[in-house]
């Protein structure tokens, strides 16, 4: 998916969703009430918009003699993943309904007639429209009927459904939001067992994002989910299987989810079967019946501590048990787990060591807190292998990944898609996976390249607004030289502003046609666009040592640039200030001025945003090759150390990946961004301001309850 791509449809899930919670904001209406019903809309949206293209799909069919004109089925529908929707099912029937038809009624009704056409779904999809207003309805129905939604692909669908399940979860809707594990958690996991085959279960299965983020994987390698895997779920809550199987259906995909209480029950018949396993299961649950479980053959290791009342002290090692005992000979599993449980006493401990000591506790990944949207605990993500061979089998990759995060908001923070791959490679290191550590590289050059390739004509662009502008202001000290009012202060004052803005551009003219050659240098001497051939370590790190000069002359002609804008800017402005006589005015296109300010800030983001594109992945490349020079799996301080069952045992069979990797060393930030640094105070106020409003509406609203 391409840039563009990606910005659009972030552009849509923001909209929609401020859209929709506006709405839910003025129905008065809770998070826990609204999120179904509008899941389910998307959902409807969805199935639709599948139907339509299906339909167009069998009329070329048989228009081209490829299908014969006859009756349709269901069948050709499902063969084009689709479903055979009854026209009281489709979208733009109930848009299309006469006013004073109840449209609750209706959405009731096209939910039921898709459940009867899906035998998946039956029993699942929302019913609750009947308490709604039409108005709202009707409201919630056009806000997804905008010409961007009529004509979107599944996957598009997949992600608003993905973005409104997370955004629903910020809020803590439905069972403290504990349905949604975050993205990117899933990802990490999705990437370090990286299930494209066979049984995949996960026994706590929430909204089913495990699933999801699967089929992602496994697509993005041009296989077919539904070829490649089985998915397997259990899940406590009735209301999140809706949510899962609404989720996986949305995504054009099936499973077996069913309702039970993991702890006590064991629905599947695929114990010690399955190729993966994966789960964010809830933590430290202490009220587990210890009678129940004692004989359960999903604890090789025993119980882990059984307090007076007959209880489990703590179910983080049931879990931890279940997982391991579900995995077939070569299984993997990956699951978010509470930090206390990587260093726990007493039975726990005795657990811990049982299962250390098969040799199949693989990877322990750190994760700072605020990572989850209604806890702000930190986690840890453990990683089994049953299949590791024989070299590894006395071996943890340890990796502390608490420093490395991206702030979403106040509150939260994530991985970007280049953490996650960074810490995805040093995997591979520990796994003698040198080729796709080189891929990984490779690719950061090729997207360096691209990005470098764009920086001339975004300086370019940027060039003639200045070019235009410092036209129009350089003209006016001569244009005002007879008016009287203005005073030889004035006059000084636009003449020293106008000469340090064209000392200023002078210099970055030499530097930026400088730095265009250089580039253009770089890209021959790589014999540019084969950069990407660079497959040998050495290649890409000479590559890399031949750009980092190059890197720094961008950081500063991100400086440059920023600095001439706010010179112009203050030019314009002292120009402003002596148009408020009126003969200057008459000389002085101050809206001309003041469009021509406003268009080249607009272009001095573009180019700075360029810029700092390129030494972005060029950073990409230097964070890894610093570490790893040699493309090989090394301790780094602060950051990762594989050890040895020894070192394990002699750390009281810890499993915190902190105690072994010791602490970095205290860098300097060559590339802090104090724009961005900016960007981020301004999220954290406009959390703040939120946060305050709807605090003062409930004071409010308890006020008028109290009738005071």
């Amino acid at each position: 998916m391409s840039v563009n791509s990606m910005h659009s449809i972030e552009k849509i899930e923001s909209s929609l969703w401020e859209a929709a919670d506006q709405l839910r904001a003025n129905s008065k209406l809770t998070s826990s009430e609204y999120c179904m019903p509008v899941l389910g809309i998307i959902f409807l949206r969805h199935a639709s918009n599948r139907y339509e293209d299906a339909l167009e799909q069998i009329k070329a069919d048989q228009a081209a003699g490829k299908m014969p004109n006859r009756p349709l089925v269901k069948g050709d529908f499902i063969k084009r993943r689709a479903l055979m929707l009854p026209e009281t099912g489709r979208y733009h029937y109930l848009l299309k309904l006469p006013t004073g038809v109840s449209l609750g009624t209706a959405l009731v009704e096209a939910m039921n007639a898709i459940e009867a056409e899906f035998e998946p779904l039956r029993g699942q999809l929302p019913k609750e429209y009947d308490k709604f207003e039409d108005k709202l309805l009707e409201d919630i129905l056009r806000k997804f009927d905008s010409e961007a939604l009529q004509n979107a692909s599944g996957d598009v669908f997949g992600r608003i459904y993905e973005y409104f399940l997370m955004k629903f979860a910020m809020q803590g809707a439905q069972d403290n939001g504990e349905f949604f594990t975050p993205p990117s958690l899933v990802q990490t996991i999705v990437n370090v067992i990286e299930p494209d085959h066979g049984i995949v279960l996960d026994p706590a299965c929430g909204s089913g994002g495990m699933f999801v983020q699967s089929s992602h994987f496994i697509e993005d390698q041009g296989q077919d989910t539904g070829h490649k895997v089985t998915f397997y779920g259990q899940e406590k809550t009735g209301t999140t299987i809706r949510l899962a199987k609404m989720n996986l259906a949305v995504h054009g995909l099936e499973g077996h989810i069913r309702e039970a209480n993991t702890f006590y029950e064991d629905v599947h018949p695929i114990w010690g079967e399955c190729d993966f396993v994966m789960a964010n299961p809830p933590f430290n649950v202490d009220m587990v019946d210890a009678d129940k479980v004692k004989d359960d053959r999903r604890l090789p290791f025993g119980l882990p501590g059984v307090n007076k009342n007959k209880k489990v002290s703590n179910g983080n090692y049931l879990w931890i048990s279940y997982f391991h005992s579900y995995l077939g000979p070569k299984g993997r599993a990956g699951f978010v787990m509470s930090s206390q449980a990587s260093s726990g006493g007493h039975g726990e401990a005795e657990v811990r060591r049982k299962l250390i000591e098969t040799g199949d506790v693989d990877v322990m990944i750190s994760i700072r807190s605020n990572f989850f949207y209604t806890r702000t605990v930190p986690c840890e993500l453990w990683h089994f292998d049953k299949g590791k061979p024989e070299e590894r089998r006395d071996q943890v990759l340890m990796l502390d990944a608490r420093n490395i995060y991206r702030k979403v908001t106040r509150k939260i923070y994530d991985f970007s898609p280049e953490q996650l791959a960074n810490l995805t490679a040093i995997v591979w290191l520990y796994r003698g996976q040198q080729e796709r550590f080189l891929g990984l590289v490779q690719d950061y050059f090729g997207k360096l390249c691209v990005e470098i390739t764009a920086i001339p004509y975004e300086l370019g662009v940027f060039d003639t607004t200045l070019a235009d502008l410092q036209k129009q202001l350089t003209e006016l000290p001569e244009s005002i030289r007879g008016i009287e009012a203005v005073t030889p202060l004035q006059r000084q004052a636009i003449k020293d502003a106008l000469t340090e803005c064209s000392e200023a551009t002078a210099a970055y003219t030499t530097d930026r046609v400088s730095l265009v050659q250089e580039l253009t240098t770089f890209q021959i001497k790589n014999q540019l666009p084969q950069l990407t051939q660079l497959k040998t370590n050495a290649e890409q790190n000479t590559a890399r040592q031949f750009f980092d000069p190059l890197a720094d002359r961008i950081r500063g002609s991100v400086k440059q640039v920023d600095l001439l804008y706010k010179l112009a800017a203050r030019c314009g402005q002292v120009a402003q200030d002596l148009a408020s006589d009126e003969k200057v005015a008459e000389l002085y296109d101050r809206r001309a001025a003041n469009k021509l300010i406003k268009q080249l800030d607009e272009q001095r983001k573009l180019a700075v945003e360029q810029l700092k594109l390129a030494a972005y992945f060029h950073r990409q490349i230097h964070w890894l090759q610093e570490r790893f020079p040699n493309a090989e799996m090394a301790a780094v301080p602060g950051l990762c150390k594989v050890v040895s069952r020894a070192d394990i045992e002699a750390a009281d069979w810890s499993l915190t990946p902190g105690r072994y990797v010791g602490v970095a060393p205290a860098e300097v930030d060559e590339d802090f961004d104090f724009e961005q640094t900016l960007k981020d105070i301004h999220v954290e106020l406009a959390d703040l301001n939120r946060e305050a409003v709807d605090l003062a509406a409930q004071i409010q609203e308890n006020f008028e309850e109290l009738g005071v």
